[in-house]
């Protein structure tokens, strides 16, 4: 997939830039965990239409209660309305689905397969009631530009909604303590355990880390990649992106990567800040 977000300097910091190709502006450093956004004129794809470009997500469907397995199942169609069967690789994968519930809890990616009739599928079982966001990232096998489209699914029962956890540097996941920081061009992820740097980090879907953000509230998308080579960058301790937020704002942060034969995600919370260009035209305000 070509990164809705690029994100840059692997094993430097992770860079959320905004506009540099776009000519919109770029990002500042912030203390206490916030980026600022120069110019908020534009801004990407949130990924939170069903339709884009004259593709759809289609025929959605999933189980409607907790802790019963079933499948997820969804198409996409062309612009003709008949349902896509070429799709281009992107990270090992010709499509990444995404979920997480609206308070941005109960996240998780996954890899479904598809039939010869287009139809995706993947084993599912819900942890919890709620509503959930159904992101389908991928590019059709026809050149188009890569697409997030995303539907909805209600999962019964009575919810009890996670307030947005508060902005930390640290966070711990599976034995494993993942750093976040980040000064006016960077933030870096540098993985630990028992206290040691990891240094062999494991590919995973091509690269040795990803990071996914939701916006809270409204779940707007990003998936980015890090910018260099497995086996010619180093393998850890540290990682680091290049990105461009979909909107300004806060964002759920979800950072994965391999090591020990698994996968981990660590989460952390993010500000960016909307700010204004600032002036050169050497005039007077009033």
């Amino acid at each position: 997939m070509r990164d809705r977000l690029r994100f840059a300097a692997f094993g430097g910091g992770l860079v959320v830039l905004l506009g540099a190709a776009l000519g919109i502006g770029a990002l500042v450093g912030d203390p206490g965990g916030q980026t600022r956004v120069l110019d908020t004129a534009q801004y990407r794809s949130t990924g939170l239409s069903d339709s884009e470009s004259g593709y759809a997500l289609a025929d959605l469907s999933a189980p409607t209660s907790p802790n019963r397995a079933g499948p997820l199942r969804f198409r996409i169609t062309g612009p003709d309305g008949a349902p896509v069967t070429r799709f281009a690789v992107r990270h090992e994968k010709p499509l990444h689905l995404v979920v997480a519930r609206t308070d941005t809890a109960e996240y998780r990616h996954a890899h479904p397969t598809m039939a010869a009739d287009g139809t995706w599928s993947v084993d599912w079982t819900w942890a919890a009631p709620g509503t959930y966001r159904v992101f389908a990232d991928f590019a059709p096998g026809d050149g188009s530009d890569d697409l997030v489209l995303s539907g909805t699914v209600t999962v019964a029962g009575d919810v009890t909604a996670r307030p947005l956890p508060s902005v930390a540097e640290t966070a711990s996941v599976d034995g494993y303590q993942v750093r976040l920081q980040g000064d006016s061009d960077d933030l870096r992820f540098t993985v630990t355990r028992d206290g040691r740097p990891v240094t062999d980090l494991e590919p995973y879907l091509g690269a040795y880390a990803h990071l996914v953000g939701l916006h809270s509230p409204s779940l707007a998308y990003l998936h980015a990649h890090p910018q260099g080579e497995v086996g010619r960058t180093n393998p850890g301790p540290e990682v680091s992106f290049h990105a461009e937020p979909p909107m300004p704002g806060a964002y759920r942060l979800y950072f994965e990567f391999a090591h020990g034969g698994s996968v981990h995600t660590a989460e952390f919370t993010r500000e960016f800040v909307p700010v204004s260009q600032p002036d050169h035209s050497g005039g007077h305000h009033r």
